[in-house]
């Protein structure tokens, strides 16, 4: 809806909000988006308009937070695409262990759209 809409593009000005896009010539075909906070990327949704897209996104996302010292990427809810991709189910209590040593380190603020290319 629009609130959710205007809420992302402010975050995404602010330096939170993040799309990992596919392009096609001119044409989006992949993608996701998500918010980073701390050194987690909370994964909020993937779309795709032809094979494999979001998978290409996804892996360009991995490296991304690979090279920049992310502990983990959520992916929310799991799915049997995200464990086809290697997505791993945490217990709650372990998430928040993690979650807590995740957010100490200072958020990667601003665009990644150099770093992605």
């Amino acid at each position: 809806d629009d609130a959710m809409r205007k809420a992302y593009v402010d975050l995404h000005r602010l330096g939170h909000a993040h799309s990992v896009e596919v392009w096609q010539s001119q044409t989006l075909v992949g993608g996701l988006y998500g918010l980073s906070i701390g050194r987690v990327f909370f994964g909020e949704s993937m779309f795709h308009h032809c094979p494999d897209a979001s998978k290409f996104a996804f892996a360009n996302l991995v490296s991304f937070a690979q090279q920049n010292d992310f502990h983990f990427i959520d992916a929310q809810t799991p799915t049997e695409h995200l464990e086809s991709l290697g997505a791993e189910r945490l217990s709650r209590e372990l998430f928040l262990q993690q979650l807590e040593q995740a957010l100490k380190p200072n958020s990667l603020i601003g665009s990644w759209t150099q770093a992605l290319q």
